[in-house]
């Protein structure tokens, strides 16, 4: 599960983020590209658009659930 005191600085704030074990493997952005990208040189993903409609969120809920490394975590309704 994502650690929040792990969280990769580059996230937007908001109800999802990516945590330091992410290893960068093309699955949220595939699944969410409207709402995850890359950091290229550094190697690793992040939430750089919150999502704004339910079909958005729920594109973003499906990464989280996919993530290999359980990087992608969910604040709730908090943000």
């Amino acid at each position: 599960m994502a650690d929040v005191k792990n969280k990769i600085d580059k996230n937007v704030a908001g109800k999802f983020f990516v945590d330091d074990q992410c290893i960068d493997c093309d699955l949220c952005r595939s699944t969410a590209p409207d709402n995850f990208t890359t950091e290229d040189d550094l190697g690793y993903s992040y939430v750089y658009k919150q999502p704004t409609t339910p079909e958005e969120e729920e594109l973003c809920r499906e990464a989280l659930e996919n993530c290999p490394v359980e990087a992608i975590g969910d604040f709730g309704d908090k943000s």
